[in-house]
């Protein structure tokens, strides 16, 4: 039996699709309040059978933070995918941030120990490395550096990370992947895939930041791939590309039939936006599209290096055109 937390979420649901659709026996970890029909729609991206896999699923309501709902979760599993995790970039979901990314983590890990769990494999994020000097390449072995520049969600996803590295060391066999910005189809609300819905809605502005981007294809793809495979105790960047967000955006609207963006938001112009963002979103109560640490990301340069994968299992990423075309044709049909 395979254990998938956080199966609700973007790279979940990939995930779990992949398992099931390969005859794996798969148990998901979601919270009772969970709505489970974003999962049905990424199952519907890729088969006709559907509904038929989906019943596959054998659901069981708990939380990372509930310890008791863990350990009946685990039981009779071998293998664990970790996905669950908070993304925030809000202020004020700092304390909760830490919880879920990191007390979350350390229940899990907790818990696989106390199962003799075979192995374990932990999403991170590209978030949890450091910063390469003078716009360099990051790779597994950049050193992190604490700094009052590392968003409240970097120290999150660094602080799990260090739970699954003190499990290694008390005997537990995992692997951690570092994913750079996930695109994909799923919820068009939610996460990256809103960059579709605001590129729809007629977004203005672009900044020439450049960041690392990566298909949910290729992060399931490899996941499975590292579990299967006897490597073991190692971390892995899950990166197709490093593009800046103007070409993000240009392609986004090419696909998508519209004008892309043609206001360059520098830093200054950048600040302002996230301001009236955060107004907008006051009086609206709805979540900001971009926040003060989005919007300094937004005009950072970021280069991530993947030879470490691709050497290793000889792994070949999606093409980012490929990954938004395809995504833009489902989102296209979906609205």
């Amino acid at each position: 039996m395979i254990l998938v937390t956080g199966g609700t979420g973007l790279v979940g649901s990939h995930l779990l699709f992949d398992l099931i659709n390969s005859g794996k026996k798969v148990r998901a970890l979601k919270r009772k309040s969970s709505n489970l029909d974003n999962v049905k729609k990424v199952f519907g991206y890729y088969s006709d059978n559907a509904n038929v896999l989906f019943k596959k699923i054998e659901w069981i309501d708990g939380d990372v933070l509930d310890i008791f709902s863990l350990e009946n979760a685990m039981e009779d599993v071998s293998k664990i995918y970790h996905c669950a995790g908070m993304i925030s970039f809000e202020p004020g979901n700092e304390e909760f941030l830490m919880k879920v990314n990191v007390n979350g983590t350390a229940n899990v890990v907790n818990i696989a120990l106390d199962k003799k769990i075979k192995k374990l494999c932990y999403v991170s994020s590209i978030a949890a490395l450091g910063r390469a000097e003078h716009d360099g390449f990051v790779d597994e072995q950049t050193h992190w550096v604490s700094s009052n520049k590392n968003s409240h969600y970097s120290v999150s996803k660094y602080g799990g990370e260090r739970e699954v590295w003190r499990g290694i060391e008390e005997g537990l066999d995992a692997v951690i992947v570092n994913p750079s910005i996930i695109l994909g189809p799923g919820n068009w609300n939610s996460g990256s895939s809103r960059f579709f819905t605001s590129i729809l809605k007629g977004l203005k502005f672009y900044t020439k930041g450049v960041n690392g981007f990566v298909d949910v294809r290729d992060v399931s793809k490899a996941m499975v791939q590292l579990m299967e495979n006897k490597i073991k105790n190692e971390r892995f960047i899950l990166n197709s590309e490093n593009i800046s967000y103007q070409k993000l955006f240009n392609l986004i609207a090419k696909y998508l039939g519209k004008k892309p963006p043609t206001i360059h938001a520098g830093k200054i112009l950048s600040a302002v936006v996230w301001r009236e963002e955060k107004i907008r979103s006051f009086i609206t109560g709805s979540k900001p599209f971009i926040t003060k640490e989005t919007a300094r990301t937004a005009n950072s340069i970021y280069h991530y290096s993947t030879k470490k994968i691709e050497k290793k299992l000889n792994f070949k990423f999606i093409p980012i055109e490929k990954t938004i075309k395809d995504s833009a044709e489902l989102f296209l049909k979906d609205i």
